[in-house]
């Protein structure tokens, strides 16, 4: 069922911000994780030199380009925008070639950004993701300058033109990038806008409870998470006990359970979204898609069920490929498939 979107269309569906990152796909097995001491399913951050070493013990398994623009928040902010709903990203890259080719990446996807002068020195983040035979994705993250993303880098002008604000939980690990969420968050409430939050990782929400909650502040209006980060932050032992305690801290939520699906609440009730079936090869960016293809769908005045069938759609396309993201022409394609428009 389409709801009425709004007498006055704003400039921007979304306004996103997180880490800025360059991905290097690499194709292991479950035995090759535990001889490199990677923790399988999970984000890690690492510094430069663990990164290099772990390249270094992976020659020959490239299955990826490292020259694509990735990061939680960008490749939600890019779903959005190619499925049709202009977006805009805070994020911090250094002036170097991976820098150029990340913007470069976020401009051809139509997504807006306010690195248009001159830029800092350093390197741009990157992010290996180690993919198993079950499909599974293992991250290990330097963050380079974008762990100094701070509100230096926020446009509050375009945050005012936009219906969301969508913050990446992983800026909570940055001293300067969780103050950056803080003050967004203030900036959205204080502007209308509706705060939007991802859970990102359940290591996220184990070990930054506290900043999670800072960056909460008194609730948001949509929190995406999956079911191990909803038990994580709640407590629960399980799920109807956790979607209770949701809640208290947002007014709808999604709650994503990987091959069971996912639970949407609007607010009002609670929605099962069966999954998409799919030959599932890389579950890298899947949630990200979700996000991005959910966002997209309710802003453009879709009820959450359609939303959430929409985003499970897209979810399982992505994941049933390499990659976070899909060719471009294949999201005009998907909005006519499922939307007819």
């Amino acid at each position: 069922m389409r709801q009425e979107y709004g007498s006055t269309m704003k400039k921007y569906r979304v306004y996103g911000m997180g880490a800025a990152l360059l991905d290097t796909e690499i194709k292991v097995n479950d035995d090759e994780l535990g001889r490199l001491g990677v923790d399988k399913g999970l984000m890690t951050l690492v510094d430069q030199a663990r990164q290099g070493e772990l390249l270094d013990g992976l020659r020959g398994h490239l299955i990826k380009a490292n020259h694509a623009s990735g990061g939680s928040a960008g490749n939600s902010m890019i779903a959005t925008a190619q499925f049709g709903g202009p977006t805009f990203m805070s994020c911090k890259v250094s002036g170097d070639a991976d820098g150029d080719l990340y913007l470069a990446d976020l401009e051809a996807a139509g997504v807006d950004h306010p690195l248009r002068g001159e830029r800092c020195g350093g390197t741009t983040g990157k992010c290996l993701v180690l993919i198993t035979p079950d499909a599974e994705r293992s991250m290990n993250t330097y963050l380079g300058v974008s762990e100094t993303l701070s509100v230096d880098e926020l446009d509050p002008e375009a945050l005012a033109a936009s219906e969301y604000l969508y913050i990446e939980g992983y800026l909570v690990t940055s001293p300067t990038g969780r103050a950056a969420a803080i003050r967004a968050r203030q900036l959205a409430e204080a502007a209308g806008v509706k705060v939007a939050l991802s859970f990102s990782d359940p290591g996220i929400v184990e070990h930054f409870r506290d900043g999670l909650a800072e960056m909460v502040g008194d609730g948001v209006d949509l929190v995406f998470a999956n079911g191990d980060e909803a038990l994580t932050w709640t407590g629960a032992d399980s799920l109807p006990v956790a979607v209770e305690r949701m809640k208290a801290m947002a007014k709808q939520f999604v709650i994503t359970r990987g091959g069971d699906g996912a639970l949407c609440h609007d607010g009002h009730e609670a929605h099962d979204i069966p999954v998409h079936r799919v030959h599932a090869v890389d579950s890298n960016g899947a949630g990200d898609m979700f996000a991005g293809a959910f966002l997209y769908a309710i802003t453009r005045g879709e009820d959450f069920p359609t939303a959430g069938r929409f985003a499970s759609l897209a979810a399982g396309k992505v994941v049933s490929q390499y990659g976070p993201r899909l060719p471009a022409g294949d999201y005009a394609a998907l909005r006519a498939e499922f939307f007819g428009d």
